[in-house]
């Protein structure tokens, strides 16, 4: 399985609840998951080491030979003791009842900072790493632990998509689910089983309108369970179904993404997110170039900037290392003890949304010395003010396993947004440092233009979100592809309009 299941796989894990969500929007919850882990297998050895220490007590009385006991009178009368009163101790001690006790409180403590139930579903099915580059499959990363999902895994996740009717996408992973029941024996510990996917693949298909599907499914359902007067229902109403309707064509019974304005971009999103699109070449265009930037501010003069022109529609500028390791690792530890689920705008609000994975700090304090060296270093670059409120302040957001936003404009595109509240004009420009790297994923995916950019460890992104007339660049249409492997992390510095000397613009930006 290649990178668009990946997606699904991340996209699906991502939108059950705002628990399931969060948890894995940060690779320091899994740490914390992990962590909660040894506990709990701390306490269970505890609790085994108690066990195993009465049972040598036990054992300590008992002879193995048979002729022991009988030969000698006081052995068989301390078993006929042991068989009718120590057993009924051992069974029914105290000691018992306390090491039980004490492996349940354990797991009581821990209980508040585990996952929830869906969060178990971690992995890819076949272990594999991939996206698609010139219709081949190239693994992008290999870790050093190998793992498969089972069929319980696939059923899990599927269930999850069920439940929020995402059948779409509940399809895909019960048919995984029902062909690795399919070749392996049923487990005590797994949640579902070969019929619940058959039942759950089979009304997924009816819902997406795939209705003979449905009824073979169904059909094969019975013979596991003949008596089934649920699943015999539904079986006349598919058969209605097909009767009463004209035959479908086998091109009418391919699976289809669900038609809604929310879901226009996505495939050319997952589509990025799986190659990177058309990335501009410097070699086809000779007006992308690279060089030392000034902007001539005498603060860069000794040390410019180096400054990469990744695209002219829309204008986007990449400076490589814009901050130091030290100083992306000083933001990082500083936004931590603020980290919260993200927002977005939502008409005149904010709100958690489910397109949106990921947990954000604002530093709002620019004393803190690397802030104020960054704010500094973005004006001799830009030639901004990004002084609040002619800015807002640095926003920082870590996108863990999963974590992703997607497709979505930084500028405002109501009049109603509550960007507005700052009383400075629409968001003009977007200036995003990246605080780390990212082993797989991650891309930042310009959706309109066709392409995407990588994770540049300390490197920045730049961009204007309006034309000088004001209105917005529908070109700047970007999302944060998910996270594979790693850790990002990201600062953004948004820029308003009013309090700007736009004439510095033109240095940046010479094609406007």
């Amino acid at each position: 399985f290649g990178t668009s299941v990946l997606l699904i796989f991340l996209y699906v894990v991502n939108i059950s609840d705002k628990s399931f969500g969060e948890m894995f929007t940060s690779v320091m919850s899994v740490k914390q998951a992990v962590f909660a882990e040894r506990q709990l297998i701390d306490y269970l050895r505890t609790y085994l080491e108690n066990e195993i220490q009465r049972l040598d007590d036990i054992k300590s009385g008992i002879y193995n030979e048979p002729s022991a006991t009988i030969a000698n009178p006081i052995v068989a009368f301390k078993l006929v003791k042991r068989l009718k009163s120590e057993w009924m101790n051992v069974v029914h001690s105290n000691e018992a009842e306390e090491n039980i006790d004490a492996l349940r409180e354990g797991y009581r403590r821990m209980e508040g900072s585990l996952p929830m139930l869906e969060d178990v579903q971690g992995g890819l099915v076949r272990g594999h790493f991939q996206q698609i580059t010139n219709g081949d499959a190239v693994d992008i990363y290999k870790p050093p632990v190998s793992d498969t999902l089972s069929g319980d895994d696939c059923f899990l996740v599927g269930k999850v998509a069920y439940d929020l009717e995402d059948y779409y996408h509940s399809v895909q992973w019960f048919e995984e689910a029902v062909r690795l029941f399919r070749g392996t024996e049923w487990s005590p510990e797994n949640e579902g089983t070969l019929e619940d996917a058959l039942d759950h693949l089979a009304f997924s298909h009816f819902k997406t309108g795939n209705i003979s599907y449905a009824l073979s499914l169904s059909q094969e359902l019975l013979l596991h369970d003949p008596v089934n007067s649920r699943v015999h229902f539904n079986v006349e109403k598919y058969k209605k179904l097909l009767d009463d309707s004209p035959p479908v064509t086998n091109q009418s019974l391919v699976l289809k993404r669900p038609d809604s304005t929310y879901l226009r971009t996505r495939n050319v999103y997952e589509k990025l997110c799986q190659t990177k699109g058309s990335q501009p070449k410097h070699f086809e265009n000779p007006r992308l170039f690279c060089d030392f930037f000034t902007n001539g501010n005498p603060g860069l003069l000794l040390q410019p900037i180096k400054r990469e022109l990744i695209s002219l529609h829309p204008y986007l500028v990449l400076f490589h290392n814009f901050v130091t390791r030290a100083e992306a690792k000083s933001i990082r530890e500083y936004a931590v003890p603020g980290l919260r689920r993200s927002v977005v705008a939502s008409g005149v609000n904010q709100s958690t949304a489910e397109y949106r994975i990921s947990k954000s700090a604002w530093l709002k304090e620019s004393p803190h010395g690397v802030v104020g060296k960054v704010d500094r270093r973005i004006t001799m670059v830009t030639g901004l003010n990004v002084q609040p409120p002619y800015a807002e302040y640095l926003q920082v957001v870590n996108y863990g396993i999963g974590g992703h936003y997607e497709p979505h404009f930084d500028h405002a595109t109501s009049d109603s947004s509550p960007l507005y509240r700052l009383k400075t004009g629409n968001r003009v420009a977007t200036f995003m440092i990246y605080l780390s790297s990212v082993e797989a994923g991650g891309y930042t995916a310009f959706i309109y233009a066709n392409f995407s950019v990588p994770v540049v460890e300390n490197g920045a992104l730049f961009w204007w979100n309006l034309h000088r007339n004001g209105q917005g660049n529908v070109d700047t249409l970007h999302a944060g592809c998910p996270v594979i492997v790693g850790d990002k992390w990201v600062a953004n510095k948004w820029v308003h309009e009013y309090g700007q000397e736009f004439q510095h613009r033109c240095s940046l930006n010479p094609e406007e």
